[in-house]
């Protein structure tokens, strides 16, 4: 049920080849108003035939006056801890299994009010995720293929993915074309408002139906290096989504519903109720997102690298964004990396929103969830990467090596990393109905290598 999305970890590293850096764009980030969750990721600068662990994880807080689950008005007071690892194993010289496994432990107020009574169970959940994947590597054609499933599940909805990549590298090694798929297979228990649900169903999961949402994503992106110091990387990821993309526990409520509020008068310490009914948010069964992105790696000096971001984002709904993003690695000591990063979003409104209590019944569709508002958002923050040549430490850890000895892993690296996101609501809105989401966001990377 979680509103939001999972903390970022796009960690960098100065020692990163080149083409890597470049070669990949910027997963969408929910936090902005579209496309999906950001996983946490691994840096690429290990050795190839080392086994990598990496132990993530972090804290997510949020607040805010627009929760979509009270129509675009109530609590988006939300908190999540996302601890994950991420291992990765040669196999050989030229094929890796990769595995992803964590948890989201969160607590939503907004979710909490699908009842209308606080404190209970839907005002926390947990959701496990993992992902296996396994490349091979043709070091002579300069090709990487790859393959990879996961699930994903938390109380009111499961998810299955699958998905295949291919890399060409160009002789020279100065230019790569990555091909990337992935479909997901989800199913969604329909939750709706206390007040909304059929008569004689309760609060069991059994008495809930079910409805189904496919996605197939399609990534394509060429990097190139330009000239000693410059890189850069177009790409574009291309969502078709067919099923239910509605949440059925979100309200909408109308100007000119004539039925009355029959939701149940409660002690609590909720906003006066709304004189006339809600309804179930409604929204069409199919959407189409078109966006394309470039990516620049300057590096200005042995010591300063300068990286730049823009996407543009459409999509059938009517959402038409633009995300700039600036990140400023600074080498401190040979070891020692200090990385600020601002980013900067804006978006039109989807079709299909307004804000509380303004859509008419008349409306096909409908949706108060400011994901979908117009607004712009600031995101500003500080990176810290610690990587000594020999590692933090090392210790003993069960079994021996090729050669018989004792197996050591090493503390290779710790990364640490805040951000601060703010969202302002667009002007065509009064100032009540303006977005108005604040979040704070601390990470840690423990990397290690066996």
């Amino acid at each position: 049920m979680k509103k939001l999305l999972l903390p970022l970890l796009a960690l960098s590293a100065l020692a990163t080849p080149a083409l890597a850096q470049t070669g990949t764009t910027q997963n969408p980030n929910r936090i902005d108003g579209y496309g999906a969750p950001v996983s946490p990721s691994v840096p690429v600068s290990r050795a190839a035939d080392e086994t990598t662990i990496d132990i993530i994880g972090g804290y997510y807080q949020q607040t805010g006056s627009h929760g979509a689950v009270e129509g675009g008005r109530g609590t988006q007071q939300l908190t999540d801890v996302p601890p994950a690892i991420i291992v990765n194993v040669p196999l050989d010289t030229v094929s890796r299994l990769s595995v992803n496994v964590g948890a989201d432990f969160y607590a939503s107020a907004s979710t909490d009010r699908i009842d209308f009574a606080l404190s209970t169970p839907s005002a926390h959940d947990v959701r496990i995720h993992g992902d296996f994947g396994y490349s091979r590597e043709q070091k002579a054609k300069g090709t990487i293929w790859g393959v990879g499933t996961g699930v994903s599940k938390e109380y009111d909805y499961l998810s299955f993915n699958v998905a295949g990549s291919f890399a060409k590298t160009s002789q020279d090694g100065n230019r790569q074309l990555s091909l990337a798929g992935q479909v997901f297979f989800d199913q969604v228990t329909l939750i709706t408002p206390i007040e909304l649900r059929e008569p004689g169903n309760g609060r069991g999961k059994s008495q809930y139906g079910t409805d189904t949402r496919q996605t197939y994503n399609f990534t394509a992106t060429y990097s190139q290096v330009l000239t000693k110091r410059l890189q850069a990387a177009i790409s574009t990821e291309l969502v078709s989504q067919n099923g239910l993309l509605s949440t059925p526990f979100h309200r909408v409520y109308f100007r000119d519903n004539p039925a009355q509020n029959t939701v149940p008068t409660l002690s609590d310490n909720f906003i006066p109720r709304f004189p006339t009914a809600a309804r179930i948010e409604n929204l069409p069964r199919a959407r189409f997102k078109y966006p394309v992105s470039l990516r620049l790696n300057y590096y200005a000096s042995d010591l300063v690298q300068i990286r730049g971001f823009y996407r543009f984002y459409n999509d059938n709904f009517g959402v038409v964004a633009h995300t700039f993003e600036l990140e400023l690695p600074v080498k401190i000591t040979p070891f020692f990396v200090a990385y600020p990063f601002y980013r900067y979003h804006t978006q039109t409104a989807a079709k299909y929103f307004a804000p509380f209590a303004q859509h008419s019944i008349n409306d096909t569709y409908y949706t108060s969830d400011y994901d979908l508002a117009a607004l712009s958002a600031n995101k500003v923050g500080l990176g810290l990467r610690y990587s000594p040549v020999y590692g933090i430490g090392r210790f003993h850890v069960p079994g021996k090596n090729a050669q018989g000895l004792p197996r050591v892993m090493r503390f290779k690296s710790l990364d640490v990393r805040y951000a601060n996101y703010q969202q302002t609501g667009s002007s065509i809105y009064l100032a009540a109905d303006r977005a108005d989401l604040k979040a704070n966001i601390i990470s840690f990377d423990l990397g290690f290598a066996l």
